[in-house]
């Protein structure tokens, strides 16, 4: 009889994070949520304008309570410990190791105009020929320069640069490097060459000095720091890098059995793409403004970064400061009841992205565009949703466009992919089958990884296969309708 394994996994995305306990007994997976914790912003004010950082050090002390519950719940014996996070915000660290500041919110203002101003100095296609990234002004590269125009100081004093995930596992083993996948969001990094894209940074005068040396997927950091180990209650736990970028872990977890298929990792950001052995780095991607991320065993995800769920996040955020604090599952049986096919708005406008207002927002694009306002919380979220479902729609079909490839199914993973009513609207709306499921993708291919590390597993292969057969997914069979047909015309006008 195979000895069952504990993995713990460190999850942590836009608005929680937790702490995953997974048993592995050889056939099956299991399961059980040992701590959650909320992750919020917070707001410092300077001198003329204020900053929006993440509060890194209260989510180390919840991952430390995360993690000594996952080892009670193990007994004390933990096989692996690995952490992924989202991708492009980071820490810098000084010298002698010291974090230079809570790092920056990616939806922080400080990096308006450094698209255009990069753009400038490198040309757009130069830029895009170096990374494959898609152009997103909350970009590491962007976030860089804004310290650079700024002359700020902690860019002077700063000697190491680490991705949010790869400063968690700093500060548990004391082992300062950078993983793959995250590395590779941060349009910093050259996906022909497979190092840093030196040329780019040069050209805007960003310190090389800053980013060091680059692991896979899978590479066991070290050991848990003695006094950390005491302090949490556990002993030598190796800590081994997943696909530290949350996307990354979660399509490592899709139950995919073939690349004739579409991943959409749907949460406070939608994730739409595709699996392949290369990037594709050419005029039609930089066209459509599409990115090549890295994966797990050498791949690379062909994706689409959508605004996602952020918008009814953003709505239920508001509203709860008004007094009328709905769950989510309340919200979409609020837009259920509400009427078919309202107004729509394109999720990429830029008005969508900052924090605050987003009901607002939603009315102010309906009514600058003609349209009638959304006037109730489930019209509102219907909006949101049917106008997510049309951007999927459009995705998927620049996606057959640039592989080739019919893909008549799209896998939803993550936590979005409990919405039932958005998984069927994207069936209805993509013409396509959706199975949804497993909701936990981010932490089970957090967890596989490390399992392939030690050895546990033979391949990515037969991970997907023992999530597939440990975790139930839901399929929704696409209901032909002449009405979203007429909606992606609409919508289509919309984006222009």
């Amino acid at each position: 009889m195979t000895a069952t394994l504990n993995y713990a996994a460190v999850d942590l995305g836009a608005e929680s994070g937790r702490v995953m306990l997974a048993r592995f007994d050889g056939a099956t997976l299991a399961l059980e949520e040992a701590q959650r914790f909320p992750n919020l912003p917070v707001r410092v004010p300077a001198v003329s304008s204020e900053t929006l950082h993440w509060d890194i050090l209260r989510l180390w002390g919840d991952i430390q309570h995360g993690l000594t519950a996952a080892g009670k719940l193990a007994g004390g014996s933990l096989a692996g410990i690995g952490v992924d996070a989202w991708g492009v915000d980071f820490g810098l660290l000084d010298g002698a190791g010291h974090l230079l500041g809570n790092p920056v919110h990616y939806r922080d203002g400080r990096t308006n105009g450094m698209l255009e101003i990069a753009c400038a100095r490198v040309p757009r296609a130069e830029i895009f020929a170096q990374t494959g990234i898609q152009f997103m002004a909350i970009n590491t590269l962007y976030q860089l320069l804004a310290l650079v125009q700024t002359r700020a100081p902690e860019i002077d004093q700063a000697r190491t640069l680490l991705t949010i995930p790869d400063l968690l596992n700093y500060w548990l083993t004391g082992v300062a490097v950078n993983e793959f996948t995250n590395a590779t969001t941060t349009q910093c990094f050259n996906p022909l060459t497979g190092a840093w894209a030196r040329e780019l940074l040069v050209g805007l005068g960003i310190p090389l000095g800053l980013l060091g040396s680059i692991v896979q997927p899978g590479t066991t950091l070290g050991l848990l720091r003695p006094g950390l180990a005491e302090a949490l209650g556990l002993g030598q736990v190796p800590v081994i890098a997943p696909a530290t970028h949350d996307t990354g872990s979660a399509v490592a977890a899709t139950p995919l059995t073939d690349r004739d298929a579409i991943y959409l990792s749907s949460g406070t950001w939608s994730l739409m793409g595709v699996e392949v052995d290369a990037p594709v780095i050419d005029a039609r991607t930089l066209a459509h403004n599409f990115t090549n991320e890295g994966g797990v065993g050498g791949t690379y995800r062909l994706l689409k970064n959508i605004m996602g769920l952020w918008l009814v996040q953003e709505c239920r955020r508001a509203w709860a400061a008004e007094g009328q604090d709905f769950s989510y599952a309340e919200l979409t049986q609020l837009a259920e009841a509400a009427p078919a096919f309202g107004p729509i708005v394109d999720v990429t406008d830029e008005r969508f992205a900052a924090p605050g207002g987003m009901p607002e927002k939603i009315r102010a694009y309906c009514r600058e565009t003609g349209q009638a306002e959304p006037q109730s919380m489930g019209a509102i979220v219907r909006c949101a949703l049917e106008s997510l479902a049309l951007e999927y729609r459009r995705v998927a079909e620049i996606l057959t466009e640039l592989t080739g490839l019919p893909l008549p199914v799209i896998h939803v993973i993550g936590g979005g992919s409990q919405n039932r009513l958005l998984n069927q609207f994207t069936a209805d709306a993509t013409g396509r089958t959706v199975i949804a499921g497993p909701v936990e993708a981010t932490a089970l291919g957090n967890i596989l990884v490390q399992a392939l590390a030690q050895g546990r597993l033979a391949s990515l292969a037969e991970g997907r296969a023992l999530v597939g057969r440990s975790f139930p997914v839901q399929a929704y069979a696409p209901h032909q309708s002449s009405r979203w047909d007429a909606a992606i015309v609409h919508y289509r006008r919309l984006c222009g």
